[in-house]
């Protein structure tokens, strides 16, 4: 009976490690590509929000590490360029803001760009599939420069709304 139970789990045990193998061969296979074509066009800034902006050294350098995104044809170049992001989110983060954009409107928004930079830095580590969550994080980008629109095209004076004499 110990003969029969032993040669059982022998058998199970080397059943097992030949699906293993012929599931890692099957993912190997798959060659994931990224569809930089499907990637939203950056949203233009009025000329008052674009005057402000060229004054701000950190959001330049991450506006233009975005027009590198749209030259990645793989993933190893989305890599790279998401990688170039992060580094430019980080110094952006550090940075001064405008007085104008100094919001929690704006930082915000740059931090759910920066949740979307880390989810397609995870995908293209993980060897998944890239082009939805990179559409995700140029649209995260994109409501970043809507909201320096908004509060550009917007100016409310707080004082006279909050002032209550």
């Amino acid at each position: 009976m110990r003969k029969l139970i032993v040669t059982l789990m022998a058998f199970a045990a080397l059943w097992s490690c030949k699906n293993a193998e012929n599931a890692s061969e099957e993912t190997e296979a798959v060659e994931l590509v990224f569809n930089y074509q499907k990637l939203p066009s950056k949203l233009a800034l009025n000329p008052e929000a674009s005057a402000i902006v060229e004054t701000w050294e950190e959001f330049k350098a991450l506006s233009g590490s975005i027009d590198v995104l749209y030259k990645a044809t793989n993933n190893e170049d989305l890599s790279l360029a998401i990688d170039d992001l992060i580094e430019k989110e980080k110094l952006l983060e550090k940075g001064t803001y405008p007085e104008l954009f100094d919001s929690f409107q704006v930082k915000s928004r740059q931090q759910v760009l920066k949740t979307y930079l880390y989810k397609v830095k995870s995908k293209v580590l993980e060897n998944q599939e890239t082009t939805e969550p990179t559409i995700e994080m140029v649209e995260a980008y994109n409501a970043i420069r809507k909201q320096l629109n908004v509060i550009v095209n917007s100016q409310l004076d707080k004082k006279l709304i909050l002032d209550e004499e």
